[in-house]
C-alpha cells in the first residue's frame, strides 16, 4: 500500500510527464521466400509533370522495400548497369522474365509514376509489377496467404476482404465473357490443331472437359426432388485458393506465364485522412529531427515520395500475408520537458 500512495502521488506530483505515449507500431515481412532477392529498375514517368525524378521514385521504393524483413534489394545503380550489359531495352513481359534471369535476380520491379503534383495537396499514383525470373509463378492475388477459415480471420481488414473478394470475382467471371473475335479465332485455331494431332495419334486418350462429378457440390431440394449440380467450369478459380497448399512430395508441373506475380496500383492524396494518420504514425517512429512535424513531409516533394512508396509496399504485402502483429511501443516524448 505504502508502494502505491507513493507512485500515485510521484504520478499526481509529475503530471502528464510521466505518463506514456502508447503507440501500435505496425509490422510487416516477407511472406514469399522464393521471392527474396529483387531488383528495382528505374520507375517510368507516364504523369503530366515532365519534371518527376524517375530515379528519385525508385531510390525511395528501394529504401522501403530493403526496410522489409526477408527482402535482398539489388541498389537501383547496379541495376541500372545491369540494363546496359544486358544489351536490350525490355519493353515486354516476356523481356523482363529475362532480364530478372540475366541479373540473377528472383524478381524485378517495374514501376510507373501515374500522376505527381507537388503543390498542396500533393497527389501522387503509383503503379508497380513484380516480373519473376521463373515463368511458371503465377499471379498472387490480393486475399492469398491471409488467415482465412481461422480464429484470425475476424481480424482482417475490410478493406482487404473486399479486395481478395473482387479479384475472386475478376476470376470467375473470366470464365463466363465471352471471347473476343480474335480470341476466338486463335481457340478455334488450337482447337483445330488438338484434333488434328488426335487424329495422328490414335492411341491417345481425350481429356476430360468439365469438372469432375466427384467434385461437384450437390444441390439442395426443390419439392420432391434435388436441384441439378451446377456445371462449373473445370478452370473455375476455387476460394480454396487463397489458403496456400501443404507440401506435395512432388514439384508441380511447369505452366509458364508472362503476367506479373504481384501488381498493385494506388493514387495517394495529401489532404485523406486515413492518408495523414499513417504519415503522423510513420513520422513518429523515424524520429526525425528535422524541423517541423509530419504536415512538413506533404510540403517536401521527396519526404512525400518516399511515404508514397512505403504505403505501397506495406499495402501490397499485407494484403498477401505480409503484415505482423503490431508492436506495441511506449515512450516518453522527450517534447514534454522542453515546455
Amino acid at each position: 500500500m505504502r508502494y502505491l500512495t507513493f507512485g500515485l502521488l510521484l504520478v499526481v506530483t509529475a503530471g502528464c510527464t510521466a505518463i506514456p505515449d502508447i503507440v501500435h507500431q505496425p509490422q510487416f515481412h516477407n511472406p514469399f521466400p522464393q521471392l527474396s532477392r529483387v531488383a528495382v529498375l528505374p520507375f517510368y514517368n507516364q504523369s503530366d509533370d515532365p519534371t518527376v525524378d524517375q530515379d528519385q521514385v525508385a531510390l525511395a521504393y528501394y529504401n522501403e522495400l530493403q526496410a522489409i524483413p526477408g527482402f535482398e534489394v539489388v541498389p537501383v545503380g547496379v541495376a541500372k548497369q545491369l540494363v546496359v550489359a544486358s544489351g536490350t531495352a525490355p519493353q515486354t513481359p516476356q523481356d523482363f522474365q529475362e532480364l530478372a534471369r540475366f541479373m540473377d535476380v528472383d524478381a524485378v520491379v517495374v514501376g510507373s509514376v501515374t500522376e505527381f503534383d507537388s503543390y498542396y495537396p500533393p497527389r501522387m499514383g503509383l503503379t508497380v509489377r513484380w516480373y519473376a525470373a521463373n515463368p511458371s509463378f503465377h499471379p498472387i492475388p490480393p486475399g492469398y496467404g491471409l488467415p482465412w477459415g481461422t480464429s484470425e480471420e475476424e481480424f482482417i481488414p475490410e478493406s482487404l476482404v473486399f479486395d481478395a473478394e473482387f479479384a475472386l470475382a475478376k476470376e470467375q467471371l473470366k470464365t463466363q465473357t465471352p471471347p473476343a473475335p480474335d480470341q476466338e479465332a486463335r481457340s478455334v485455331a488450337s482447337v483445330s490443331q488438338a484434333s488434328a494431332e488426335e487424329l495422328l495419334d490414335p492411341a491417345a486418350e481425350p481429356e476430360p472437359i468439365g469438372q469432375p462429378a466427384e467434385s461437384i457440390p450437390l444441390g439442395g431440394p426443390v419439392g420432391l426432388g434435388l436441384v441439378p449440380p451446377p456445371q462449373l467450369p473445370a478452370d473455375w478459380p476455387d476460394p480454396r485458393g487463397f489458403v496456400p497448399a501443404p507440401p506435395s512430395p512432388e514439384r508441380p508441373p511447369s505452366r509458364p506465364q508472362n503476367e506479373p506475380v504481384l501488381s498493385h496500383t494506388r493514387l495517394y492524396h495529401g489532404n485523406d485522412a486515413e492518408f495523414t494518420k499513417r504519415l503522423a504514425n510513420y513520422f513518429y517512429f523515424r524520429d526525425d529531427a528535422r524541423f517541423g512535424d509530419w504536415q512538413a513531409y506533404l510540403q517536401r516533394s521527396d519526404d512525400f515520395t518516399r511515404f508514397c512508396c512505403h504505403l505501397h509496399v506495406t499495402e501490397m504485402l499485407a494484403a498477401r500475408g505480409g503484415g505482423g502483429k503490431t508492436r506495441v511501443v511506449w515512450r516518453w516524448p522527450i517534447g514534454r520537458y522542453d515546455r
